[in-house]
């Protein structure tokens, strides 16, 4: 069969892992959000153009700065669905960046949103980008997190990138996941959280001998390939016979980490006809299995048969590294919570007045806009 020679051409750039907190923010902050996120999007639309703010917020470290600018909690799962919630009402897309999605039912809302848009855009390779990206985060990577956020946000002139976020129920732990749209492989990241010790992913450059196995088994018999998944769940178990070891079986052995994950329920019969529904769309790529609707449950059942039958294992390592701490960022003006301390109106109003008269002098007078952003710069280096 012909193997999957193609790359996920597309980027993640990060993932932070973020603490649920309970509560709402405090109706007086929202207007003070509102303004703060304004004045600052306003300003780096004005110096750098609306491309540049989206590829800012794409980068997983620089969002989470700005949500602690603004006023909100420095690591609460929050931090990721109010702060976007606030840009997408206080930006609206004629300032040349347009925030889609949101959470729960508005994440799919994304296509409608998109098709409304005034832009020159490619749509259709937007809305497949952004069905791709949550793809790969509840399937290519299975780090115990279920997805209930997605926003897309997009530049005038076609930049974009994908800020998702996904709760682990257990933790009660949220991840937030950037993506980019730098052509590039999913082997490359800037990642920021804490590891998960029961997480595999097919992302890795030495997974790829099991994308390939996955999609030829994607695209051969689907009874056979449902009894290669039956036959890769007895040998799990310790059930084996002598047929299998005449058949070519081979004597690799899971690791104990590997078989915690593998244990998981499944349902034989629910993969089976999605198997038969992916196999009908004849899938090129790994990618465009995905999108055809392997989902999480039917690839961990491909991924044993890769690791046990064919010897081509999935990563088992969580794809996260650490970054610097943002926490820094939460002392501009505080936090809801009172992290570091609470917030203090008068400052952060200061601070919002002093932006905004920023950007009006900026509009007004080129002298006057160079330094005030000078003057900006030289705050932000004194934080």
């Amino acid at each position: 069969m012909k193997r999957d020679n193609k790359a996920l051409h597309m980027e993640i750039d990060g993932i932070a892992d973020l603490p649920l907190h309970e509560g709402h923010v405090p109706p007086y902050l929202i207007p003070i959000m509102k303004r703060m996120s304004a004045a600052v999007i306003r300003i780096m639309i004005d110096e750098w153009g609306p491309a540049k703010v989206v590829e800012r917020l794409s980068n997983p470290l620089w969002f989470q700065g700005l949500n602690n600018l603004i006023g909100m909690d420095w690591d609460s799962s929050g931090s990721t669905t109010v702060t976007l919630g606030i840009l997408k009402e206080a930006i609206p897309p004629e300032e040349g960046v347009a925030i889609l999605g949101g959470k729960g039912k508005n994440s799919l809302k994304i296509p409608e949103e998109i098709e409304r848009l005034d832009y020159d855009l490619d749509k259709v390779s937007l809305v497949r980008n952004a069905k791709l990206a949550s793809k790969v985060d509840t399937t290519a990577i299975q780090d115990g997190h279920q997805l209930y956020h997605q926003s897309l946000i997009v530049s005038r002139e076609g930049k974009w990138g994908i800020i998702q976020q996904g709760m682990n129920i257990e933790t009660k732990f949220a991840r937030r996941y950037h993506w980019s749209d730098r052509v590039s492989t999913l082997t490359s990241h800037e990642i920021a959280g804490l590891p998960n010790n029961l997480s595999f992913n097919v992302i890795t450059p030495e997974t790829k001998g099991a994308r390939e196995t996955v999609l030829d088994l994607l695209r051969q018999n689907p009874r056979k390939t449902l009894s290669e998944i039956e036959r890769a769940i007895s040998i799990l178990r310790g059930n084996t016979d002598i047929t299998f070891w005449l058949n070519g079986g081979t004597q690799y052995v899971i690791s104990p980490k590997a078989k915690l994950i593998y244990m998981k329920p499944i349902d034989v019969t629910r993969i089976g006809q999605v198997i038969s529904r992916v196999y009908e769309s004849n899938p090129d790529s790994f990618d465009n299995a995905m999108l055809s609707g392997l989902g999480p449950s039917t690839a961990r059942a491909l991924f044993l048969v890769s690791d046990l039958i064919y010897n081509e294992p999935p990563s088992y390592s969580d794809v996260v590294n650490t970054p610097y701490d943002p926490f820094k960022y939460a002392f501009a003006i505080g936090g809801k919570d009172g992290v570091p301390y609470p917030v203090n109106r008068r400052a952060a109003l200061e601070v919002i007045r002093t932006l905004e008269n920023m950007v009006d002098r900026a509009r007004l007078d080129k002298k006057d806009k160079n330094a005030a952003f000078k003057r900006l710069r030289e705050s932000i280096g004194r934080t």
